[in-house]
């Protein structure tokens, strides 16, 4: 079985602020890891590897992280 070469990302979606009004106000999402690239057998694996470099910062709010991963 070959190896498939995939690239990911981790994104961090932080939830919309509330103003003085109590109107949401939307904050921008942010990379919490530049696209990086990885061989490996499944995305399940890749998938794996990604959360794996999830800083320490983001571990209360994984809820908010998304890991995106696309195959070649």
């Amino acid at each position: 079985m070959r190896a498939t070469l995939y690239e990911y990302a981790i994104l961090y979606h932080p939830k919309p602020k509330k103003d003085a009004a109590g109107n949401e106000e939307p904050v921008k999402s942010a990379m919490v890891q530049d696209v990086m690239r990885t061989l490996a057998m499944s995305e399940q694996e890749v998938t794996i590897l990604a959360a794996r470099q999830i800083p320490s910062d983001y571990l209360d709010k994984l809820d908010q992280v998304e890991i995106r991963i696309r195959p070649f």
